[in-house]
Formats: C-alpha cells, sequence, structure tokens
C-alpha cells in the first residue's frame, strides 16, 4: 500500500469484486452473482466518511470476504452482506430487490428507518430488537459494525467515534451475546468479531484518552 493510499482501502475493490464473482460462480451462489452487479449499480457514485473519497463499494465487498474468510459461505448471508446499505442509503425497497424473501427481509432488518413519532431511544430499540430475532440479520449487523469500527478512525471526528463506541457496546456487542446463545454453530464468528471489535474499540478509547 502507498502512502497515498487511504488505509481503509487496502483491499482493491476490483480483486475482491472478482474473488466473490468466482465464489459465487463456483460455488453455485445464485444469490451472491445476482447481489454483486445489483450493489455495485446502486452505490455507483458513493463514497466513504473521509477526505479520501473510498468508492463506497469497498464496503459491502469488504463484509462479503469477510463473511467467506470467516467460512461463512451461506449464499443468501454474503447477498445480504453486499445489499445490506441499498435500501437506507440508495432509495431502494426492499420488495422491489430481484433477490429471494430471505435476502429481502434480512435488508429490511439491517434498514435503519427513523419514525418521527419515536424518540431516538425508541427508534433504536426497535431496530436491534428485530435485527437481534433473525440469525441472518444478527451475524450480517456484527459483522458490518466489525469493518465500521475498524476504519472509523479514517472517517470520524473524535466526538464521532466516542458517540459510535458507546452505540456500540450498547447496542451491537449484545448482539454477539445473542449469536452464542441461540446460534451456537456461529461461536467461532461470535469470538472473532468480538476480539476484533472490543481490540479496536479499547485501543481507540486508550488513544483519544490520553492522547
Amino acid at each position: 500500500m502507498s502512502v497515498e493510499q487511504s488505509p481503509e482501502r487496502y483491499f482493491s475493490e476490483k480483486q475482491m469484486y472478482a474473488y466473490l464473482e468466482q465464489r459465487a460462480r463456483e460455488d453455485g451462489m445464485g444469490q451472491t452473482e445476482t447481489a454483486l452487479p445489483l450493489s455495485r449499480r446502486f452505490h455507483e457514485g458513493q463514497f466513504r466518511k473521509g477526505a479520501e473519497q473510498v468508492p463506497y463499494i469497498i464496503h459491502p465487498l469488504t463484509l462479503a470476504c469477510h463473511a467467506l474468510a470467516l467460512g461463512l459461505n451461506e449464499d443468501n448471508l454474503v447477498a445480504a452482506l453486499l445489499l445490506h446499505d441499498v435500501c437506507e442509503d440508495c432509495g431502494a425497497e426492499p420488495d422491489e430487490l430481484p433477490v429471494n424473501d430471505t435476502v429481502r427481509e434480512t435488508v429490511r432488518r439491517l434498514t435503519y428507518r427513523r419514525r418521527e413519532e419515536m424518540t431516538l431511544e425508541e427508534n433504536k430499540k426497535m431496530y436491534f430488537n428485530g435485527i437481534a430475532a433473525d440469525r441472518l440479520a444478527c451475524v450480517a449487523k456484527v459483522i458490518d459494525r466489525c469493518n465500521n469500527v475498524s476504519t472509523m478512525a479514517f472517517g470520524f471526528s473524535e466526538k464521532k467515534m466516542r458517540d459510535y463506541i458507546r452505540e456500540t457496546e450498547r447496542y451491537v456487542m449484545p448482539l454477539i451475546e445473542v449469536i452464542k446463545e441461540k446460534w451456537p454453530e456461529h461461536q467461532r464468528t461470535a469470538f472473532l468479531l468480538e476480539y476484533q471489535m472490543k481490540s479496536v474499540m479499547e485501543s481507540l478509547k486508550y488513544i483519544v484518552q490520553n492522547g
């Protein structure tokens, strides 16, 4: 990686896309094959937070590759990771997505839409309770937050990092305990994601407090 390259862009989007395309084809992952070009089309022209103008597609591609690296080669999960932001950020509706009902439902649960008649706290509780009730949404959300926590130092202000860490500790880390309790087949995944997130958050908290 050159010094000019954003630390968030430590993997090539072209290589990740080609890898996912090949894996989907070889493993018969039809939902992932559909989701790949769809995700790229929806996120075209979008960028991650920060001054480096990192293409947004880096994020869903990284999540999908992360899932496969963890041994989670479940077609519906990988497809949902690729599409997890297209409704919240791109104006799509879950029912409009040309994927199966399982992927649509997972994306719907992952899409945060605030209800004006409810407080922020009530909205957050409703959102995360909906995720906790579904295995694929629960695993996908933790993978998503793991990536966001791992890269937030490159695009977040100090205050935003503090707030994001607090939100993660309050709402996302409990999802890991839900996974351990309800879906023991994902114990290894839960441990690895928890270890990475806690390591990053504790390091950043120390730097912020002592910097």
